[in-house]
C-alpha cells in the first residue's frame, strides 16, 4: 500500500518537472505502472499495513483497483483537446485529476472513520475545480454549486453521527471493521438512524431524488472529470453503504422500506427518463442514477447474494459508463455537439467505432454472459427471495433498460447522415486504445467473476 501511495505522489513530481513533449506520455506510463502493481491485491484477501490505517479486502480492493485502472484512461482520453492549453494549465489540469483519484484511493482503502470521512469529503474539491475550470458550457459554475451543495449537506448527518460516535467511544480511529462490531446498539428508529448515517453516500451514489446534480455535473464536466464521477466517485457512496452495513438490525428493512420504495421508484423513473432525452451525456447519467438505485436497493436487503451483486454491478457499472463517456466524448470531439439528431450515421463513416458502441451497450444493458449481469441477476434473486412483488416491478427495468439501449444505439449510428457533417477526422488509434482497454477487464471478468464477488 505504502508503495502504491508513493507512485501516486511520484506522479506530481513528473507532472512538475517532466518536459512539454513527453508530458502526457510519461503521465500515462506512470499511471499503467501504478495500474499493473495494484493488480496484486486482487490475491489479498486482508492486507494490513501500518498500523491499520490502511487495509485491502473484498470490499476495497477491486474498488482500489478499478481506481488506479481508470487514472491512465483518464489521461489517455483527455490528451486531444488539453494539448491545445498552454503546458502550465495542462499541468494544472493533471495534479488536479491526480489529486482526485488520490483521495477516492485513500477512501476506499482508509480503515477508521475519520480518515474515511475526510478523503471522502476532500475528493469534492478537486472534482469541483475540474468542472468549473474545464467543463465546457457556461452552466458549468451552476454544475459545480449543485455538486457541493448537495455533497456538503448530505454529509451533515454523517458528521453529526461520528460527533456521537466519539464522544460515546471517545475516538474515531478503531478500524472500521472493530468500529461497526461495537455500534451495534440498539435505537427505537432503526430506520431512521440508517437513513441519517447514509445520507451522504445516498447522495453520493446518489439516490431518485438526491441525484439532481450528477446530470449537471456529467454534461459539464470535461471527458477525465465525467470518467472520475461515473467510474469512482459515485462508487464512494455505494462503499459507504456496504461497509456500514453491519450497523443494520435485524428489522431494519421493514423500517427502510420509504427509502426501499423510493430506489425502487428510482430504478425505473430513471430509465423511463433516458427515452425522452435528447443530450447524450445526459442520457447515460440518467442511466447511472438508475443502475446505482438498483445497488441502494442490494444493500438494503442486505444479504451475502445481495452484496455479492451490487459489488459486481458497481465494477461492472464502473466500467461500463466511463466507456460510454468516451464514446460520447469522441463524436463530441468531431461533430461539437452531444445532440442525438445530430449524430446519426456515424455507422456510416466509423465503421469500426461502430462495433464499439455496440459491445459497450451490450454490456450497459447486462446481456448475458456479461459481469453487469451477473450483478444484476444476484440483485433480482435477493429481490425475490424479499418480494416476488417487488421483483416483478424491478424486472420492467429490464424492459426500460433495453428500449433506452436501443434507442442510443439507433439514434447515433443508425440513419442517413445529417446535411450539416462535412468533414469528420478518423478515430485514431490512442481513442482504440482507449475503449480496448475498458472493455478488456470486463471480458476477464466474464472467466473469473468470484474475484469481485
Amino acid at each position: 500500500m505504502l508503495t502504491i501511495i508513493s507512485a501516486w505522489l511520484s506522479v506530481f513530481f513528473t507532472t512538475l518537472l517532466a518536459p512539454p513533449k513527453y508530458l502526457w506520455t510519461l503521465i500515462t506510463t506512470q499511471g499503467f505502472f501504478i495500474a499493473f502493481f495494484s493488480m496484486s491485491w486482487i490475491f489479498l484477501q486482508d492486507f494490513n499495513f501500518s498500523n491499520s490505517l490502511f487495509f485491502i479486502d473484498k470490499i476495497s480492493g477491486p474498488l482500489a483497483i478499478l481506481t488506479c485502472w481508470l487514472f491512465p484512461l483518464t489521461m489517455l482520453a483527455s490528451q486531444s483537446k488539453m494539448c491545445l492549453e498552454p503546458i502550465n494549465r495542462q499541468r494544472t489540469y493533471i495534479v488536479n485529476s491526480t489529486f482526485l483519484q488520490l483521495t477516492t484511493l485513500l477512501a476506499f482503502t482508509s480503515s477508521d472513520l475519520m480518515l474515511f470521512f475526510i478523503f471522502f469529503e476532500a475528493s469534492l474539491v478537486p472534482t469541483m475545480i475540474i468542472i468549473t475550470r474545464w467543463g465546457a458550457q457556461e452552466r458549468r459554475l451552476e454544475a459545480g454549486t449543485y455538486l457541493a451543495f448537495y455533497t456538503m449537506l448530505g454529509a451533515v448527518p454523517l458528521m453529526i453521527w461520528l460527533i456521537k460516535f466519539y464522544s460515546t467511544h471517545g475516538s474515531l480511529l478503531p478500524t472500521l471493521t472493530h468500529t461497526l462490531s461495537i455500534t451495534q446498539t440498539s435505537t427505537s428508529y432503526p430506520g431512521l438512524f440508517w437513513a441519517t448515517y447514509n445520507a451522504a453516500f445516498l447522495v453520493k451514489l446518489p439516490m431518485y431524488c438526491l441525484h439532481l446534480w450528477l446530470p449537471k455535473a456529467h454534461v459539464e464536466a470535461p471527458i477525465a472529470g465525467s470518467m472520475i464521477l461515473a467510474g469512482t466517485l459515485l462508487k464512494l457512496g455505494g462503499y459507504g453503504i456496504l461497509r456500514t452495513s453491519t450497523l443494520l438490525q435485524e428489522d431494519t428493512l421493514n423500517q427502510t422500506l420509504f427509502i426501499m420504495l423510493i430506489a425502487i421508484l428510482g430504478i425505473l423513473a430513471t430509465a423511463l427518463l433516458c427515452l425522452r432525452q435528447t443530450d447524450l451525456k445526459s442520457l447515460i447519467a440518467m442511466s447511472s442514477v438508475s443502475h446505482m438505485n438498483l445497488v441502494v436497493a442490494a444493500a438494503l436487503i442486505s444479504s451475502p447474494w445481495s452484496y455479492s451483486g451490487a459489488m459486481a454491478m458497481m465494477i461492472a457499472h464502473g466500467l461500463t459508463s466511463s466507456a460510454l463517456f468516451c464514446l460520447a466524448n469522441t463524436t463530441y470531439e468531431r461533430t461539437n455537439s452531444r445532440t442525438m439528431i445530430l449524430l446519426r450515421g456515424a455507422l456510416l463513416i466509423f465503421p469500426l467505432a461502430g462495433a464499439w458502441w455496440l459491445t459497450i451497450i451490450l454490456f450497459n444493458m447486462a446481456l448475458p454472459p456479461s459481469i453487469n449481469f451477473a450483478g444484476e441477476v444476484l440483485i433480482m434473486i435477493s429481490l425475490y427471495n424479499w418480494s416476488p412483488l417487488a421483483f416483478l416491478i424491478v424486472a420492467l427495468n429490464l424492459i426500460f433498460t433495453t428500449a433506452y439501449t436501443l434507442y442510443v444505439l439507433w439514434s447515433t449510428q443508425r440513419g442517413s447522415l445529417p446535411t450539416h457533417i462535412k468533414t469528420l477526422f478518423p478515430f485514431q488509434i490512442r481513442e482504440h486504445l482507449l475503449l480496448f482497454l475498458h472493455i478488456l477487464p470486463g471480458f476477464l471478468l466474464i472467466l473469473k467473476p468470484e474475484l469481485i464477488f
